[in-house]
């Protein structure tokens, strides 16, 4: 089984971790950790490469940190384990990613925004789950606690 992991934060990072290593067997299990920078603009002058973005590199060095634990803590419990950092929106990108690594499951977390700020921003995780090509589970992150959504 192929697992993909989207993590965004250090918040959501160790309830999304916790539920690949209670839910998933080790045994023919790979994991793919992915961290996805979205450029403040996705558009760029002709004149500069399409994934020239200056000004996420701090975040690049915070994303490396993120996944490396990650990468750590998934690792020491037995499975087969990769990680990623990449550019882009991060639906398309994760959904992207997931399609061509041929993924089996999708693991993503929701920070339950709702409303005004939900209709601005979009919800990365109701994204993700409408248009994957494999299953999703979607962990809500509640300080501390999680609800596993499976679609």
């Amino acid at each position: 089984m192929r697992i993909l992991v989207a993590i965004d934060d250090s918040k959501s990072l160790e309830e999304l971790l916790r539920v690949v290593i209670m839910q998933i067997r080790t045994q023919d299990s790979e994991v793919r950790i992915l961290h996805v920078l979205q450029p403040i603009s996705v558009s760029t002058p002709p004149q500069m490469a399409r994934r020239f973005t200056p000004e996420i590199e701090e975040q690049r060095k915070q994303a490396q940190e993120l996944i490396d634990t990650a990468t750590k803590q998934i690792a020491s419990a037995g499975f087969k384990v990769d990680s990623v950092i990449d550019k882009g929106d991060v639906k398309e990108t994760i959904l992207d990613s997931a399609i061509q690594w041929h993924a089996d499951l999708i693991v993503v977390g929701s920070h339950g925004s709702g409303g005004v700020r939900r209709f601005l921003l979009g919800s990365v995780a109701e994204a993700v789950a409408r248009h994957a090509p494999c299953s999703v589970e979607i962990v809500r992150i509640h300080g501390g606690c999680h609800e596993g959504i499976n679609f």
